[in-house]
Formats: structure tokens, sequence, C-alpha cells
């Protein structure tokens, strides 16, 4: 965005530095010496913090990591933090990774016929990868630690 000390100058819209207004189109059509002889220079947006992660995405107010319990008017509250909440999704990848295979588990025992190796392989895989997401999860002491676990999820498709 360009910006004239505190002023943001927004792209299509005229403004004014002294006694001189400049037109709507005056910052598409300047160069960059034009703008920087009367002041105008360029900065880069905010990057606006994960809001799964962050209130407001500001990276200053993270959200909760544990589950905040609290009492109002004798009735008890709980907020699930974010460690509750990125369990419940981890185990729900797990889940849907393998409902795509839990068919070889019911033919087993319906029919005797074995789950291919590959098949167990995979699932095992699976079970494997959310139980260590789920103690690294446990184990995040912040929320950029949290951050780093989620970002590390290998399902191995």
């Amino acid at each position: 965005m360009y910006k004239l000390g505190n002023l943001t100058l927004r792209i299509g819209r005229s403004f004014t530095v002294g006694d001189v207004m400049y037109p709507s189109n005056w910052l598409q059509k300047s160069t960059e010496a034009e703008r920087t002889a009367i002041g105008i220079t360029w900065e880069d947006d905010p990057v606006r913090a994960d809001d799964r992660y962050y209130w407001d995405g500001d990276i200053n107010n993270p959200k909760a990591l544990d589950n905040v319990t609290e009492e109002v008017d004798g009735e008890t509250y709980t907020t699930y933090g974010l460690k509750h909440t990125m369990t419940t999704q981890v185990k729900d990848t797990a889940g849907k990774l393998l409902a795509q295979t839990d068919w070889y588990v019911t033919r087993l025992n319906e029919k005797i016929t074995a789950i291919p190796a590959d098949v167990t392989t995979k699932r095992d895989a699976i079970r494997t990868e959310c139980d260590r997401l789920e103690t690294a999860i446990a184990g995040a002491a912040d929320v950029e630690a949290l951050i780093e676990v989620m970002n590390s999820q290998d399902w191995g498709e």
C-alpha cells in the first residue's frame, strides 16, 4: 500500500499534498521517482496471523492451548482449547482415511478373506501417525510449537 506519512493512499482516488491535488489515476501513472519526490512510500500489507490459532489474525493474541472451564451463575461452561480442537481434527482425519479401507476388515470378518499386506501397512501407518500427532499436540508448549506439529502431518498420501 502507498503511504504518505501516516496516510494510506488508495489507488484510484485523488489526494492532496500541500496545495496540490493529484488526480485519481496519478498513483498508477506516476513513476517511483515521482512518488518518492513528494514523500510517498510503499509498505507491504501486514501479514494476517492464522485465524485457526490467533484471535482476529493478531499474532499477539493467541487462542488458549488448554480447555478453560468457568462457572457463571452456578453453571459450568467449558471452552475447548487448541490442543483439544487439533486432537479432534487429527482423529477425524485418521478416521476418514481408515474408513476408505474399512471394508477389508468387514470382508475379513464375514468371508475370512485376508486383508492385503499393503492395506494393513497403510492402516498401521495411519494409526501410528495419529498417535504421533496426538502425543506431539499434548506436548506443545505454546501456539508456535502447536503450529509446527500441525504442519508436520504426514498421512502418507
